[in-house]
């Protein structure tokens, strides 16, 4: 079974640095695409920022210039630099990776515990 767990959340003010880390272990698998997303309480699920295979990473408009990933293929690990923090970033930051694995004919996703972020004075 392949599992991702993140680390690096917590409280911070507004105008702050988090850096978010999420590291992907199991036996006999390839990352096809790693990213993070976040749940604000009463709201949905929404994307933060993607790295994928081909089309490199993407951000949401929300964060674009403020958040940047580092994605290192050989350790299996994304990271999510997050600058300029505002109050609106408070949510649960949860990894995402689309897995490839010999026992399964198709890519799936799996998804981390889910960090804390909390943005406030």
């Amino acid at each position: 079974q392949v599992q991702l767990v993140e680390s690096g959340g917590g409280l911070v003010q507004p105008g702050g640095s988090l850096r978010l880390s999420c590291a992907a272990s199991g036996r006999g698998f390839r990352i096809n695409a790693m990213g993070w997303y976040r749940q604000a309480p009463g709201k949905q699920r929404e994307l933060v920022a993607l790295s994928t295979s081909g089309a490199g990473s993407k951000f949401a408009d929300s964060v674009k210039g403020r958040f940047t990933l580092s994605r290192d293929n050989a350790k299996n690990t994304v990271d999510l630099q997050m600058n300029n923090l505002k109050p609106e970033d408070t949510a649960v930051y949860y990894c995402n990776a689309l897995v490839s694995t010999t026992s399964a004919v198709f890519p799936y996703n799996v998804w981390g515990q889910g960090t804390q972020v909390t943005v406030s004075s």
